[in-house]
């Protein structure tokens, strides 16, 4: 890619690469084997000196992502969120209302019709995004369409995961294929101006780590003090050398795992994983995983069961087949699954595995 994904200018600076990795996307039937061809498609993170926005350098995947099931955390955190923005005085109700869905799945859009909104096609009251408009590879046009779509007088309301928070808990798997930018609040601001809005005001939320949704409506307007705090609180993600240390965090991650699973496995302790998500992918490319070493992976996702993590022979199986196989330990991929997955199935209690040990 020529230029940056945002300004269109420039200059790109790399933070974090990962080298060749299998398409986070794209999951193969257990029947097919891995030739070596699956692991090589670039997977890199470029930081704009100009604008600030941290974002995917290229992307030559072409993968069809078999429909996850919205987890609860998902599905809480979008009532809070509906609920803290009507509490601000932001949805009076019967209004319009017009949604931008993420490719994960989920919608805001219940919520809203019990509000008395009505989905339109045309310019709405209320515009939401919650995680979508990262998977834009031309952010600048995605900032415009969504201006475009909100009406005179009418709020976006637009959700993403940090990149202050990405940099601060080393979350260096949330670069991926198909998220093609990565927003500090500055860097979200610059991409509302060119698109004539204004981010007026912010929540906060502890999804994936820490997420923020913005409220931004059409220029004129001011925001309030909370943007600013924000904006001096992730000054450092504008500085490159703080962004590398993604780097570092990728190979500390890996080694880690690898040792740890090394370890159970000569203990005689058998490892599956919960989570066949798109951030696993890299993870346990990058920790060179096999079925050997990792019996499965357990998900929700009919979409995805039968089938095995890209670039290894790991095998993506039913919860039902989970609990069957009586698992000594369970590596938790997403943490913000814990509080469903230690409700709905009570049997795996003491086995659940976040955070593994970084010296054995």
């Amino acid at each position: 890619m020529y230029g940056c994904r945002g300004c269109g200018l420039g200059p790109l600076v790399r933070v974090l690469d990962l080298g060749k990795m299998p398409a986070a996307d794209h999951f193969p039937s257990m029947t097919s084997v891995d030739t070596g061809s699956e692991a090589t498609h670039p997977l890199a993170m470029d930081l704009c000196a100009m604008c600030g926005l941290a974002q995917l350098a290229e992307d030559d995947t072409v993968t069809a992502e078999p429909r996850g099931v919205e987890p609860q955390a998902l599905r809480d955190q979008a009532v809070d969120a509906v609920s803290r923005v009507a509490a601000g005085g932001w949805l009076p109700g019967g209004g319009t209302v017009r949604e931008f869905g993420s490719p994960h799945g989920g919608s805001w859009l219940p919520l809203l019709t019990e509000r008395d909104y009505v989905l339109t096609g045309g310019p709405a009251d209320v515009v939401i995004d919650c995680f979508g408009i990262m998977h834009e590879p031309h952010q600048r046009v995605a900032f415009a369409q969504r201006a475009a779509a909100t009406a005179p007088g009418g709020v976006l309301l637009l959700q993403f995961h940090s990149l202050h928070t990405i940099v601060r808990q080393g979350q260096w798997n949330a670069l991926r294929h198909g998220h093609f930018a990565y927003y500090s609040m500055a860097a979200l601001q610059k991409l509302l101006r060119s698109a004539g809005m204004v981010a007026v005001t912010a929540w906060e939320f502890s999804l994936y780590g820490g997420s923020v949704l913005v409220a931004a409506v059409h220029a004129p307007a001011e925001a309030d003090p909370w943007i600013a705090r924000v904006c001096a609180q992730e000054a450092a993600v504008a500085d490159p050398a703080v962004v590398r240390g993604l780097q570092q965090e990728a190979d500390r991650q890996a080694g880690a795992l690898r040792r740890w699973v090394e370890s159970e496995s000569a203990s005689g302790r058998v490892v599956y994983a919960y989570g066949a998500a798109s951030r696993a992918v890299a993870l346990f490319h990058l920790a060179g995983l096999h079925r050997g070493l990792l019996a499965g992976v357990a998900d929700a996702s009919p979409g995805k069961q039968g089938r095995r993590m890209p670039g290894t022979d790991i095998p993506i199986m039913s919860p039902a087949e989970l609990l069957a196989a009586q698992p000594d330990r369970v590596l938790l991929t997403l943490p913000d699954l814990l509080p469903e997955v230690s409700e709905r199935w009570p049997e795996l209690e003491g086995r659940w595995v976040i955070d593994v040990p970084e010296t054995l």
